[in-house]
């Protein structure tokens, strides 16, 4: 029977970032992938933020499999025919440790995978790892198509829907209220209308977020993303909604792709490619015990995933959720076994690399993006306030705030509550 020292389940950004990280450190590690290669299986919005990069891979940006560089933010609010765009462009973003870029996992996961291979970490692609292998109350290894891999400490990595994790008693089944579901299509569009179209040029790219009608009157939001020749277009949404609205998350994706706010961006593209996936959306309360004897949670698994309303991370968070498990393992080799006390440590690392604290810090946000009057009532009160505004009719015009008010009357919402949602938001987001 073959021996190795660790063993991480699963070749997406925390398990390529764990193995990497521990075979450079000495450790002989065997990174287990149940697609084919890794990558296949992986689905995701489409954005990177590049710091663990900078700090773990250095060079990567001479071979990383960028799409564009996101040079503009824009958050958009759609009440039926109406929007309004807050935008954000830095041309300086590209090049500075605040990097973020555009990429598709099939091509990231495999090139991570390949800078884990480089330093002799072995990767075994299409076997599904079924159960950890225990023997006197201690995991041993893993069980893996019938046979066992023995192993000191394991890594569970396998994404945010991981059986393992529940099989190790460390969290029980989720539940549609922990849960939204993801849908995206990739947009075929020729690099020269993707440069004209959004103004940008050969490297860089836009990112867009959007809010209200788009979901249907579910509580979630849409996204849309540049590649050098496809855009990433798609909608998180709250699985409970759909449920209780008896909605098919299809129809509300067409739906999204046939709004004015929308329509205009992808005219003229060919869907290329549709996928869907389930995001854990309770943030820091969805955390599970992240370590026991010889076991250690990182990634989607861990539910390290971060939305709070105007930005989209995971994959950034799982790499740093890597390296921490590795830097767990080191101190716990040292300190004479990889028993539940030395590897307690672990969320000292993640404090360190700023998962748990970020998840931390915007722990509220979760609970109140539940509001559903974050998409239906405001950005329908914010557009009309916008129509008003910019539209002279000759019949005489109000103040900015005599306005506000008489549209916040005609759609009865009070201000006290209003009030209560905007100081809320602020603690939150």
């Amino acid at each position: 029977m073959e021996k190795f020292d660790v063993v991480v389940v699963g070749a997406g950004p925390a398990g390529c970032a764990a193995a990497r990280t521990l075979a450079q450190k000495g450790f002989s590690v065997l990174l287990v992938e149940r697609g084919n290669k890794a990558g296949q299986k992986a689905v995701f919005g489409g954005r990177i933020y590049a710091y663990p990069l900078d700090r773990w891979y250095p060079g990567w940006r001479n071979d990383c499999p960028v799409e564009r560089f996101v040079t503009r933010e824009s958050i958009v609010f759609t009440s039926g025919e109406r929007a309004v765009t807050i935008e954000y462009e830095s041309a300086k973003a590209a090049d500075g440790p605040e990097a973020s870029f555009t990429a598709f996992r099939a091509e990231f996961d495999e090139w991570l995978a390949a800078k884990a291979e480089e330093v002799k970490v072995t990767l075994i692609t299409g076997i599904r790892v079924d159960d950890l292998w225990r023997e006197d109350g201690r995991v041993r290894g893993v069980i893996a198509a019938g046979d066992k891999v023995a192993a000191d400490v394991v890594v569970l990595a396998e994404g945010a829907v991981s059986t393992l994790v529940q099989r190790a008693g460390l969290r029980s089944a989720l539940t549609p209220a922990e849960e939204s579901v993801g849908v995206k299509e990739t947009i075929e569009l020729p690099a020269g209308i993707v440069e004209e179209r959004f103004a940008v040029d050969e490297r860089s790219g836009a990112a867009f977020i959007f809010a209200g009608s788009v979901s249907g009157g579910c509580r979630g939001g849409g996204f849309l993303y540049t590649n050098k020749t496809t855009l990433s277009l798609g909608l998180v949404v709250s699985s409970e909604d759909l449920g209780r609205r008896h909605v098919q998350v299809a129809d509300l994706l067409e739906a999204f792709k046939r709004s004015p706010a929308v329509a205009k961006w992808i005219r003229g593209g060919k869907t290329v490619e549709y996928s869907a996936h389930l995001v854990p959306e309770l943030g820091a309360r969805m955390v599970p015990k992240l370590y026991g004897d010889g076991v250690l949670v990182a990634g989607d698994a861990g539910a390290f995933l971060i939305n709070n309303g105007y930005t989209f991370r995971g994959v950034d968070l799982a790499m740093e959720s890597g390296v921490a498990a590795a830097e767990t393992i080191e101190r716990a080799h040292k300190a004479g076994g990889y028993s539940a006390a030395n590897l307690a440590g672990y969320e000292d690392r993640l404090r360190e690399h700023h998962v748990l604290t970020d998840l931390e810090t915007f722990a509220r946000a979760p609970d109140y993006l539940k509001n559903p009057r974050l998409f239906t009532l405001y950005p329908e009160l914010i557009c009309a306030l916008a129509a008003r505004v910019y539209q002279v009719d000759g019949g005489g015009k109000s103040r900015l705030l005599d306005l506000a008010l008489e549209e916040a009357r005609r759609r009865k919402i009070p201000l006290l509550r209003t009030l209560r949602d905007l100081l809320g938001g602020a603690r939150a987001m």
